[in-house]
């Protein structure tokens, strides 16, 4: 038995996972892109990049649960990418594209961006066994990204071309700085499972959305994204008007010594 279990920790360590950390490496190629874009003035062209990246890192986790090939490695891997493309890609679009004309608090803004995004992940890979899986605590990265990229489309949608200078842009980026090493619960959407039986409601609704993305994308992501980040704060007092019964079982997952510093 000892034998078998050291054989097969060593085939672990010795092989990776092709198709999830494939997905990975998708994410990881498009924040570099949206780097690269932006560099080059192209804002809008990294803004959706980074909305593409946020696709592909949604797909990741979910083939790697539905064909069982989540790994160790696979979670670091992700972090790291999650950090560029998520993190670094978006703080240099939005200082770029808006951030730049307000001098320090701008690109102090940028980096309070990238540090609180990166908090994030870290305390994402510490309490990835031990809090609900269920609910996020605090806005997850890609969420925050994504918020940042939708705006930009947004804005060219309405007329906007180039460089822009909005005070509720740098006021949003603090905003956002906030909600992700905060401890507000957001919802995880782990539990829906996309290769499953489900109502025949429910199908009416997606395509519907399908088709209000493909009407207007820019205004219909944007308003998505924006309830999404809005929700947050409800959710939070929702679970807390909870029952005792069941937020003592809750309680029993996170432990005093496992909340952030």
């Amino acid at each position: 038995m000892k034998r078998k279990k050291r054989s097969n920790r060593r085939r672990l360590q010795r092989g990776i996972y092709v198709l999830p950390n494939l997905l990975t490496s998708a994410n990881l190629f498009c924040g570099f892109y949206a780097i690269v874009a932006t560099t080059q003035g192209q804002y809008l062209k990294g803004a959706i990049a980074i909305m593409i990246a946020a696709i592909f890192d949604g797909l990741d986790g979910k083939i790697a649960r539905v064909t069982r090939t989540v790994s160790r490695f696979g979670l670091e891997y992700d972090s790291l990418s999650d950090a560029i493309s998520f993190g670094v890609a978006p703080g240099i679009l939005v200082y770029l594209w808006a951030l730049q004309p307000f001098g320090r608090l701008g690109w102090l803004a940028a980096l309070l961006f990238v540090a609180c995004g990166t908090l994030r992940l870290a305390r994402f890979n510490t309490q990835v066994h031990v809090v609900r899986s269920d609910y996020f605590n605090g806005l997850p990265i890609p969420a925050a990204a994504f918020m940042i990229a939708t705006t930009v489309l947004l804005l060219y949608r309405f007329g906007g071309t180039g460089t822009t200078k909005h005070v509720t842009i740098l006021i949003m980026i603090y905003v956002l700085s906030f909600l992700m090493v905060s401890t507000i619960k957001y919802y995880s959407f782990k539990q829906m499972e996309l290769f499953k039986k489900m109502k025949f409601n429910m199908l009416v609704i997606v395509v519907l959305l399908f088709i209000v993305i493909a009407a207007e994308p820019s205004i219909a992501c944007f308003l998505m994204i924006l309830c999404y980040v809005l929700s947050g704060p409800f959710t939070t007092l929702w679970l807390r008007q909870k029952p005792q019964s069941e937020g003592a079982a809750d309680e029993k997952l996170i432990t005093p010594h496992e909340e952030p510093v």
